[in-house]
C-alpha cells in the first residue's frame, strides 16, 4: 500500500524485554526525545524484576503487552505489532539507545518508495567507534551475517556486501508488508529470525533499503550472555530449523552448507567444551519435520560473492564481538 508523500506517518515503537529494567528505561527516555510522535509499545516476556510495573509508574503513554511466559524475540515482538496500527512498525531492542532524529531518519524512506517494505538502520557498538550492523547480509546458503560488524563508521555507507533487510535489534517495517507475510516466525525462540523475515518479504515481492543517516548505538547481548550455551544452542537451533525450512540440503548449496556447518560445530566444541551448538541443530532440524518449504529468495536478496572463506571469517568476527 502506498503512503501518501505529504501524509504523516503513523508510528508503532515495539520494544520487546525480558528483565535488563535500566537497559530499558534508558532505551524509553532516548525514545521520548524522538522529533516524530510516535506510540511505544513494550512486549515484555515474563520478567522478574518488575519490568511491566515499573513501566506503568514511569512511563504511562507506553502501552505494555505482558506474556505469561519467556516465549522468545519473535512472539514478543508479534505481539507487540498486534497491538498497534501504526503505519510503520519499528522494532527497537531495550538495550538500543537512538538519538533525537532516530526514528524521523529511519522511516522516512518509507514514505518515498511504495514497495519499501523495510529499511536497516546504522547500529553502533557500545564504543562508538566501531560499527555493531548495518543491516544484514546472507550467503548462498542463508547463513547470516551483520553487514559491516568491526567496520569504521565511515564504511556505513558501502554496497557491499549485498543488503537482505534490517537487523531486529532496530529496524522499520510497512505494516502491511510485515502482515502480508506473517511477522516473524514464533517456532524459533531466538537469534536468525531477523534474517528469515527479510528473506520472505523479499521473496514476496518488497524491497529493502538502508537509511544512512538513522544512527544508533547497540550495547549488545544484553538478554542473553555472550556465547552462553543457551545462545549457542539457540542460535544452532534457529540455523538447523531454516536450513530445512528453506530446502537448503536439496539446492545446489549442498555441499558448502554441510562444510560450513561441519566446520562452524566442530570448532564450537572445542571452543566451548560442549555440544549445544550441535545438540540445537538438530532440535531446529527436527521442528522443521513436516512443515511447507518456504519460497527460495530471489538472487539479490542474497550475497552470491561471498565465499567459503569469507563466511567463515564473519562468522569468527560474531564470536569474538
Amino acid at each position: 500500500m502506498a503512503i501518501d508523500a505529504g501524509a504523516e506517518l503513523s508510528i508503532d515503537v515495539v520494544v520487546p524485554t525480558y528483565n535488563g529494567w535500566e537497559l530499558t528505561r534508558t532505551c524509553l527516555e532516548h525514545l521520548q526525545r524522538q522529533t516524530v510522535p510516535h506510540s511505544v509499545i513494550v512486549a515484555d516476556n515474563a520478567s522478574t524484576d518488575r519490568t511491566p510495573e515499573r513501566l506503568r509508574r514511569s512511563f504511562s503513554d507506553a502501552r505494555v503487552v505482558e506474556l505469561a511466559a519467556n516465549r522468545g524475540f519473535a512472539v514478543a515482538c508479534n505481539r507487540g505489532v498486534e497491538a498497534g496500527h501504526g503505519d510503520v512498525v519499528v522494532l527497537v531492542n531495550n538495550d538500543v539507545e537512538c538519538p533525537p532524529d532516530f526514528l524521523e531518519r529511519l522511516v522516512a524512506p518509507i514514505r518515498e518508495h511504495p514497495r519499501l517494505g523495510s529499511v536497516a538502520a546504522v547500529l553502533m557498538q557500545a564504543d562508538g567507534r566501531t560499527i555493531d550492523s548495518v543491516g544484514l547480509t546472507a550467503d548462498r546458503t542463508l547463513a547470516g551475517f551483520p553487514r559491516l560488524r568491526g567496520h569504521s563508521p565511515a564504511e556505513a555507507h558501502s554496497v557491499a556486501p549485498v543488503l537482505a533487510g534490517p537487523a531486529g535489534a532496530a529496524g522499520a517495517y510497512r505494516r502491511v508488508a510485515w502482515e502480508q507475510v506473517g511477522g516473524l516466525d514464533e517456532r524459533v525462540f531466538g537469534y536468525g529470525e531477523d534474517l528469515e523475515l527479510a528473506l520472505r518479504l523479499r521473496a514476496a515481492g518488497w524491497q529493502t533499503a538502508l537509511a544512512r543517516e538513522a544512527v544508533a548505538v547497540h550495547l549488545g547481548s544484553a538478554s542473553f550472555r555472550h556465547r552462553s550455551p543457551f545462545q549457542r544452542y539457540h542460535g544452532g537451533f534457529a540455523r538447523g530449523y531454516f536450513l530445512r525450512r528453506y530446502g537448503v540440503l536439496r539446492s545446489s548449496a549442498v555441499v558448502r552448507a554441510i562444510l560450513t556447518e561441519a566446520i562452524v560445530v566442530v570448532g564450537d566444541a572445542l571452543l566451548s567444551r560442549d555440544l549445544a551448538a550441535m545438540r540445537g541443530r538438530i532440535a531446529g532440524w527436527r521442528a522443521a519435520a513436516g512443515l511447507d518449504r518456504r519460497p527460495a529468495p530471489p538472487r539479490d536478496a542474497t550475497d552470491r560473492e561471498l565465499t567459503l572463506g569469507e563466511s567463515l571469517r564473519l562468522r569468527r568476527r560474531i564470536y569474538a564481538s
